[in-house]
């Protein structure tokens, strides 16, 4: 990490020592502390025989303090998420090189390890402002030639079971901070809350990084207590009761969490007041959803973003705010766009990816997005190119876009669209409830929805979904993305069916 974090860390340490830096459930640390803590830290990681750091926390003080303290040793860390499978766990170990992993969950890393017949020291158990974790040394595990200059390394969970690993350096990580804190306008007397797992590369430098800079506080409350479960259950009330205690300014949300706190608010849930900024990112976001917001009160901003590119792109804010589009690019942020209007970026881009050769700097990064720029330089997002199809009509549809409409509906939960080379479109869709009344709810979402779109782009049939689409079954990543290839080969048979009786028969 560039020093500049640090910097601003012992300059906020000196200049303002009580401040509140980081607030958890057991700990809380004023700069002072969290520089002497790094410093701790630091030295004992820069003295100890380990390459690479994995870690796997529960959100915490202590998980800043070990990402920056690792970092500040020059050592570079990986995030462990929770969601990941064993065997996805096991792969980052190897494919990075992870020879030390802290973690709060040494039962649960015992038997990875063990499934995984990695072999690791005896475990030690370490004590920080009165909480535990465990700190593994792996033994069997070879070394990897990361690209020069990584710091960190973002797992992405990609199209198969394998996540690929993304290296990046400190320049980059620090020049996306920067330009998020001047586009927030984040100060000193920012209060943010992290609800998002701190492993995930956004919250991470946007949850930590950029309040940090600022002089703030950071507000990291384990999962629970701020209403997520696993990776997709939310108990909304917990989190606007913990929005509210924390007194958020600002906090970052996917679009399945602004959706559940538009209707909780909507419903009549008393309002986090004091939020001035909540930045709404991972997957597309619906025009009609942003508008309810706004409608309420509530400061929700779409940005757009990807791990190689260290994480944000584009940002819409309090001064230059379009709904329909993510926002105008960050400070440090160029695109320009192929013949397909496939979205190129550069500026803060990926070294490379862990085992494949290094990458060559500057260059523009193919995002698979595609999209274009309006005339006040708006940036707005088509689809992914490799999800947008051609109906036998030969229009192109992307299923996003539908999908965005359809999952608007309290009635659904989630939809994926399917329409390749075919006269009309078909969904899947996870329905809130399962009740006769709730699948009536969702025919009549479908023709609100349908109402909205052109001819083309309308669902004709759909089917239910067996389960939800979850990252534990492969159907969904991390932040949210569908993993297309995965459900279609799910339902393709169903889908089969339903094109084979006709709409005539038992559609819409």
């Amino acid at each position: 990490m560039s020093t500049d974090v640090f910097d601003a860390i012992t300059r906020h340490s000196e200049e303002q020592p009580g401040a509140l830096a980081l607030s958890g459930s057991r700990c809380s640390l004023t700069y002072r502390e969290l520089a002497a803590a790094i410093g701790q830290f630091g030295a004992q990681l820069r003295a100890a025989p380990v390459r690479t750091i994995g870690l796997a926390l529960d959100n915490s003080p202590l998980w800043a303090v070990l990402d920056l303290a690792s970092l500040h040793a020059g050592k570079p860390v990986i995030p462990l998420p929770f969601f990941f499978s064993a065997e996805q766990v096991a792969h980052s170990i190897r494919d990075a090189g992870i020879d030390c992993i802290f973690t709060d969950q040494p039962e649960q890393y015992r038997k990875i390890l063990a499934a995984a017949k990695i072999e690791s020291d005896a475990v030690s158990t370490h004590t920080f402002d009165n909480q535990t974790f465990s700190e593994f040394r792996l033994r069997n595990i070879a070394a990897q030639a990361l690209p020069a200059g990584t710091v960190k390394i973002t797992y992405t969970s990609g199209t198969t079971g394998n996540p690929k690993g993304v290296c990046l350096g400190a320049d980059a990580l620090q020049q996306v901070a920067s330009s998020l804190l001047a586009a927030t306008r984040g100060n000193g007397d920012d209060r943010h809350v992290s609800v998002l797992p701190l492993s995930t590369l956004l919250e991470n430098l946007a949850g930590v990084y950029v309040p940090l800079l600022a002089g703030a506080s950071c507000h990291l409350l384990p999962l629970t207590e701020v209403g997520m479960s696993g990776s997709t259950g939310l108990d909304v009330k917990k989190m606007l009761a913990a929005l509210i205690e924390c007194r958020a300014t600002t906090t970052i949300l996917t679009p399945q969490l602004v959706h559940a706190l538009v209707a909780a608010i909507a419903a009549g849930h008393p309002a986090p007041q004091q939020l001035r900024f909540v930045a709404a990112g991972g997957a597309p976001v619906a025009p009609r959803l942003l508008q309810r917001a706004a409608a309420l009160g509530l400061p929700v901003f779409e940005g757009y973003g990807l791990s190689e590119c260290a994480s944000v792109v584009a940002l819409n804010t309090e001064g230059a705010h379009r709904i329909g589009s993510v926002g105008k690019l960050l400070a440090h942020a160029r695109v320009k766009f192929a013949e397909d209007g496939e979205i190129l970026v550069a500026g803060s881009t990926l070294l490379g990816y862990t085992g494949d050769a290094p990458l060559q700097p500057n260059e523009f990064w193919p995002t698979g997005d595609i999209g274009h720029l309006d005339e006040q330089g708006f940036l707005h997002l088509t689809g992914r190119k490799k999800n947008i199809f051609i109906t036998s009509f030969g229009r192109n549809v992307a299923p996003e876009w539908v999908e965005r409409e359809l999952a608007l509906h309290p009635a659904i939960a989630q939809a994926a669209v399917f329409g390749e080379a075919r006269p009309w479109n078909v969904a899947v869709i996870v329905p809130r409830c399962s009740t006769p009344e709730a699948l009536d709810a969702v025919n009549q979402a479908i023709a609100e929805a349908n109402s909205l779109l052109p001819d083309y782009a309308r669902v004709e049939c759909w089917l239910p979904a067996q389960t939800a689409f979850l990252p534990q079954n492969g159907q969904l990543t991390a932040n949210g993305r569908l993993k297309r290839e995965a459900i279609w080969s799910q339902y393709r048979a169903a889908i089969e069916q339903l094109y084979a009786k006709g709409k005539s028969d038992g559609c819409l």
